[in-house]
C-alpha cells in the first residue's frame, strides 16, 4: 500500500519522536523528565470544568453543533478581542469557531494554497505552518530569524521567484519557542509587505495571556488596515489550561475567515457545543486565573533561568510564553545536545531543529513542569554539562 508523495514528504512530527522516546525509556525502568513538551500540569480551572459539568447534561448539546460555532461562542470571543485587546469584531462574519487552532492553522492552506505555491513560514517555528502547505500541495519557504534581530522572522529576504508564488505569510508572537516578542513597528511593517505582495498574513497568537513583568502582547488586528489582509488565531490551550479540551477561534479578514469556514464545512462538524460552552466560562468569566497561572510560570522561568546560567548554559528570560530557549554547550549540535541529555541524564528537550533549520544551536525547555521536577531536571542537566 502506497501512501500519498505529499505524506511522505513531512518528517516525523516532532512531539510524536519525542512521546515514543519516553516510553521506551520509561519501558526500561528509566525515571525520565520530560521538559519536551507544553501541556500546563496545571489543572483546568473550577467554574469552566463546573461549565462543562452543566452543559454535557443538557441533551441539546448533544446534538450536531454549528459549523462555525454558536454564536454565543462566536460572540464571547468577539467580546475578549475587545475588553482584551479594544479589537472589534463581526461574531458573524470576521469570528469562527475552531477544534483547537492547530487545526485552524492547517485548513488555512487547504483554503489559500494550491499545488506548487508557497507559505512563507518562519525558520524557528511550529511544525504546522509548513505542514499544512506540504499536505495542501504546496511549499514552504524558510524566513530567516537571527537572534541579534530579536528572532524577527526577516519576510523582506524571500526572492522574487518565491514572492510570486507565495500565499501565506505565517507569523507568531509572542514566539513557541524562542520566546521573541514584536514591536508595533514590526507588525506595521509586515501588514504593509503583505498589501503590497497581496499575501494573507497569518498570525498566531497563542500565548498572548502568558505575559510577565508587566507586558501585554497585543494583537496584530490592533494596527492600522490589518483586516484589510490578517486572520489571526487564538487558542484557549495556554490562556486556561485547557490543551486537552481542543478548543480556540479565527478572527479577522472576512474573505479569510469565510474560505477557513467553507474548508471546515467540508472536512470538520465542529466542536462539541458543551465545549464551547465552557469556553464561553473561560472568556467571560473572573480572570484571576490568568494572572495566578502567569506568576507561577515567571516564577519557573526566573529559576530555569538562574540554574541554567549557573551551569553555563546560555538562556535568556523571555517576556512570555511557557519556553526558556537555551543555547547548547560548544561542539554540541541541537540533536547532539537533547540526545545526550535523554540518553545519559533522562530529561526530555527539545531540540531546536524540531522547529525548523533556524533552530539549529539551541533547545527548548517547557515550563509546564512541576517546581521539583524542574529542580531536578536542572540538577540532571548541570552533574552532564560538568557542573560543580
Amino acid at each position: 500500500m502506497k501512501t500519498s508523495q505529499r505524506l511522505n514528504e513531512l518528517p516525523p512530527y516532532l512531539f510524536a519522536r519525542i512521546d515514543a522516546k519516553k516510553a521506551e525509556l520509561q519501558a526500561k525502568g528509566a525515571d525520565v523528565v520530560s521538559l519536551g513538551i507544553g501541556d500546563p500540569d496545571i489543572a483546568t480551572p473550577a467554574h469552566i470544568v463546573r461549565a462543562m459539568a452543566k452543559a454535557i447534561r443538557n441533551p441539546e448539546n448533544h446534538r450536531y453543533p454549528d459549523y462555525a460555532g454558536s454564536f454565543e461562542f462566536r460572540s464571547a470571543c468577539a467580546r475578549y478581542m475587545q475588553t482584551r485587546f479594544g479589537v472589534q469584531v463581526d461574531p458573524d462574519t470576521e469570528t469562527l469557531a475552531l477544534i483547537g487552532s492547530k487545526e485552524g492553522i492547517a485548513h488555512l492552506c487547504e483554503a489559500f494554497v494550491d499545488p506548487g505555491e508557497y507559505v512563507l513560514a518562519p525558520s524557528i517555528g511550529y511544525p504546522v505552518y509548513s505542514g499544512g502547505a506540504i499536505l495542501a500541495g504546496g511549499r514552504a519557504y524558510a524566513l530567516p530569524m537571527r537572534e541579534e534581530d530579536g528572532f524577527l522572522a526577516d519576510f523582506t529576504a524571500v526572492p522574487d521567484e518565491v514572492l510570486a508564488q507565495a500565499k501565506i505569510l505565517f507569523l507568531n508572537y509572542p514566539n513557541n519557542p524562542t520566546g521573541a516578542i514584536a514591536t508595533p513597528e514590526y507588525f506595521d511593517a509586515a501588514i504593509a509587505f503583505c498589501l503590497e505582495h497581496d499575501l494573507l498574513l497569518a498570525h498566531d497568537n497563542a500565548y498572548c495571556d502568558i505575559c510577565f513583568e508587566g507586558y501585554r502582547a497585543p494583537s496584530i488586528l490592533e494596527r492600522p488596515r490589518a483586516k484589510e489582509c490578517c486572520i489571526e488565531f487564538f487558542s484557549l490551550s495556554k490562556s486556561y489550561n485547557m490543551t486537552g479540551w481542543r478548543i480556540g477561534f479565527a478572527c479577522g479578514n472576512r474573505t479569510a475567515i469565510q474560505a477557513l469556514g467553507t474548508v471546515k464545512n467540508n472536512l470538520d462538524s465542529g466542536q462539541f457545543t458543551a465545549i464551547q460552552e465552557a469556553a464561553i466560562a473561560a472568556l467571560d468569566g473572573p480572570q484571576d486565573c490568568v494572572e495566578e497561572m502567569c506568576a507561577i510560570y515567571q516564577e519557573r522561568r526566573d529559576r530555569v533561568v538562574a540554574a541554567l546560567t549557573s551551569i553555563g548554559l546560555e538562556c535568556a528570560a523571555p517576556k512570555a510564553t511557557i519556553y526558556v530557549w537555551a543555547k547548547v554547550p560548544e561542539g554540541e549540535t541541537s540533536e547532539s545536545f537533547a540526545t545526550k541529555l535523554l540518553e545519559r541524564a533522562h530529561v526530555i528537550v527539545t531540540p531546536g531543529t524540531g522547529y525548523g533549520e533556524g533552530g539549529e544551536g539551541y533547545i527548548r525547555i517547557s515550563l509546564t513542569t512541576p517546581d521539583a521536577l524542574l529542580d531536578e531536571a536542572v540538577r540532571r542537566i548541570g552533574r552532564l554539562n560538568g557542573a560543580r
